[in-house]
């Protein structure tokens, strides 16, 4: 199968070619645009760039398009993006303004450029699907839970990933199959459960908690702006900040939450910038905010661990992926710092090497593995396009 991965922002357009069977995963072509005001315009750059690299001569080559939306309302799964998709991602446009708008005039654009391609929305939320209400309820009116308002979790695809490939890397190959099957079956007990903390650190950032490879839950909730603090979004707030910021400092609703996603998390404390990076070498240099902006953040990522390992009843493997959590040897070290008791060790001799993914960076001693994933969230979102798909087909015939 050729199956086109899309993924969409409100002024972006990335995309990834995939040529996918049972026993091959090749990745054909990969790009982007940026700066997009008409994402019907960018479809068709993505298209004449592949025919000018002989990958495809139109949309009949293709044998589906994968979507990674976020979040709909009343929604999630691995799904054919149809109406129902789309009046979900409308639903909750106002929750994910960034992403879901996108999404929807995305799909839109390409049932029409391509009527008889099948289109797959992968929501960032399915992995979590199978949570318990007790990890996904907030203490609320029902009528607000009825309109959508608990826990959701994102990043479902990196999670689903990380579960995946760490059953593999520790010979769990009966976990691995349970996960690869997951949105086709549902989870599936284990006599020796496998218990991951998947630490997904970029500029968006989550942690979940995964127990034989589904999640038990996530450190974000309702939206992508909760949880850790993220690149420029606040992460976790009190509920009573919004009034009382309102009140003091005589600041409209709108103004509020413009702050809350684009002057904040990482970018608001440090007062330097939303990039770690530029933050770690402020903070080399001695400016307090920036170092004070590194602590939070390992603290979050360090309460959420502790939260997920008391869930899970231990953990068999802690996995850092994403641009931070891949690239910044510091931050792993800083993260797994005095947790001996709990058997879990860093290695500093591994951990410090040139980055090679997959490796076990932990010392042979620590009860608990530690492995630094490389994300890859695009070949998820191809692999679940093509398993329901051919689901489907073999349903059909």
């Amino acid at each position: 199968m050729k199956i086109l991965v899309a993924n969409l922002g409100s002024t972006s357009f990335k995309f990834r070619l995939f040529s996918m069977t049972e026993v091959e995963e090749v990745l054909l072509a990969k790009g982007g645009y940026e700066r997009v005001e008409d994402h019907g315009q960018a479809i068709d750059e993505c298209l004449a760039e592949l025919q000018e690299a002989g990958h495809l001569s139109s949309f009949a080559d293709l044998d589906a398009v994968g979507f990674k939306t976020v979040l709909g309302k009343n929604l999630s799964g691995c799904v054919l993006a149809d109406e129902k998709v789309l009046e979900a991602l409308d639903g909750f446009r106002e929750i994910a303004p960034a992403h879901n708008p996108a999404y929807a005039n995305g799909i839109r654009q390409f049932r029409t450029k391509a009527p008889e391609l099948p289109l797959v929305a992968l929501f960032a939320t399915a992995f979590y699907q199978w949570a318990t209400q007790a990890s996904t309820r907030y203490a609320v009116p029902e009528e607000w839970y009825e309109i959508g308002v608990r826990r959701y979790g994102f990043h479902g695809a990196s999670h689903k990933f990380v579960a995946e490939r760490s059953a593999e890397l520790l010979g769990r190959d009966d976990v691995a199959e349970a996960t690869r099957n997951l949105y086709l079956n549902g989870p599936v007990d284990q006599a020796k459960p496998l218990r991951i903390i998947s630490c997904h650190l970029g500029g968006s950032s989550s942690i979940a908690g995964i127990r034989n490879g589904a999640a038990i839950g996530a450190s974000m909730g309702l939206s992508p702006q909760s949880g850790l603090p993220q690149n420029n979004r606040v992460g976790d707030l009190d509920s009573a900040a919004v009034p009382y910021i309102a009140k003091t400092l005589n600041l409209s609703l709108e103004e509020i939450e413009r702050k809350m996603t684009t002057e904040s998390g990482l970018l608001g404390l440090s007062g330097v910038s939303n990039d770690l990076r530029d933050i770690l070498q402020a903070a080399r240099d001695g400016n307090k905010r920036a170092q004070r902006a590194l602590d939070v953040f390992i603290h979050q990522i360090r309460h959420w661990i502790g939260a997920f390992m008391i869930e899970l009843g231990g953990c068999d493997a802690l996995v850092f992926t994403g641009g931070i959590g891949e690239n910044h040897p510091w931050l792993r070290e800083a993260v797994c710092r005095d947790l001996k008791d709990l058997g879990l060790c860093i290695d500093p001799r591994y951990n410090d090497s040139e980055f090679t993914p997959e490796k076990d960076l932990s010392t042979t001693d620590s009860k608990t593995r530690i492995f630094a994933i490389s994300a890859n969230e695009e070949l998820v979102v191809a692999r679940e396009t093509r398993r329901l798909i051919q689901s489907l087909q073999t349903t059909n015939s």
